[in-house]
């Protein structure tokens, strides 16, 4: 497991008490449209703003965006929880087979998956695979305390 993702409706409130109440220490906040493709091939561009604690176990709080899978849900606000993938397409192939299917995926214009998938389980919770090849930029980028 790599981390647990937990939408918030204010992102700067949630980190400022997550350090409260578990001394959580956080990277820099990043914000920006990224691309993605839903189950049905549509092509969108969704807004984006997130940040993740220093140390383990990761959390990744995101901002929610109405209109987006980044919303809070009926069940909780527990959005996801993150493995890292050395097969995006195989473990979307997997994960369908067993009832999870395919929510969103990350792309680059016109190729898809690239850099995440997130699939959807029936009791709301989102299982997300990222793109090992990013693990190096994801320690080194986002989990640093800002300076």
């Amino acid at each position: 497991m790599f981390h647990v993702g937990i939408v918030v409706a204010d992102l700067d409130a949630a980190s400022a008490r997550f350090t409260e109440l578990l001394g959580c220490a956080w990277g820099p906040v990043a914000e920006n449209d990224i691309e993605v493709r839903d189950a049905d091939g549509n092509d969108l561009v969704l807004p984006n703003r997130i940040c993740y604690s220093t140390q383990e176990p990761y959390l990744e709080l995101i901002q929610e965006q109405p209109g987006t899978p980044w919303v809070c849900n009926e069940h909780s606000n527990l959005h996801h929880i993150g493995f890292f993938s050395d097969d995006l397409v195989a473990n979307a192939a997997t994960f369908a087979d067993v009832r999870c299917p395919l929510e969103i995926v990350g792309r680059d214009g016109a190729v898809a998956p690239v850099s995440f998938t997130y699939h959807r389980d029936p009791l709301g919770m989102r299982i997300e695979h990222v793109d090992a090849a990013m693990r190096a930029l994801m320690e080194e980028w986002l989990f640093q305390p800002p300076a």
